[in-house]
């Protein structure tokens, strides 16, 4: 594969990464209902709870880098790319956590836990597990895009120290 054809499979893998981040951000950020019982308002959003924060943190921190690298990619030749790929490998595994702390509180949301006594909230505030849903189907699509990226950056170190 010659060099153009990786650095251009690399900017379509990142503007991917970083529109599945910006895209998971957004729609956790906007999440949020409400529900009355006993002549009270319970408000569920993503600021309740701190598992969301760090997701959303994780992902705004994903969506600057990508958006960081593409500009240092796109606007010159650089020389930075064991860098960058060891900032990919971390980058991967920060969203790779955040996304498996927001789906274990989703999960325990949509399926409470009985040993625990949680019970489920999904039932009471639909829109704002709906919107959780979405935004965590957004935030496993970034971490997947960030494994082809560091694969391909792999290969492109890989190439350059032997040939």
């Amino acid at each position: 594969m010659t060099k153009s054809k990786r650095v251009l499979i690399s900017i379509i893998l990142r503007l991917l990464a970083f529109g599945a981040t910006v895209a998971a951000m957004v729609v956790m950020v906007t999440s949020h209902d409400s529900a009355q019982a006993f002549n009270l308002t319970f408000t569920a959003k993503y600021s309740n709870d701190p598992v969301f924060k760090y997701f959303v943190i994780a992902e705004g921190i994903a969506s600057a880098y990508s958006l960081i690298v593409l500009l240092i990619t796109c606007s010159q030749k650089s020389s930075l790319w064991r860098f960058i790929l060891i900032l990919d490998l971390v980058i991967a595994m920060l969203l790779t956590s955040s996304i498996s702390a927001a789906a274990a509180i989703a999960h325990v949301g949509k399926k409470g836990n009985s040993h625990a006594g949680w019970l489920p909230i999904c039932g009471q505030v639909p829109k704002f597990c709906d919107h959780v849903s979405g935004a965590l189907v957004a935030g496993f699509i970034a971490p997947i895009l960030y494994l082809f990226i560091v694969l391909s950056s792999m290969h492109s170190v890989i190439t350059h120290l032997f040939l």
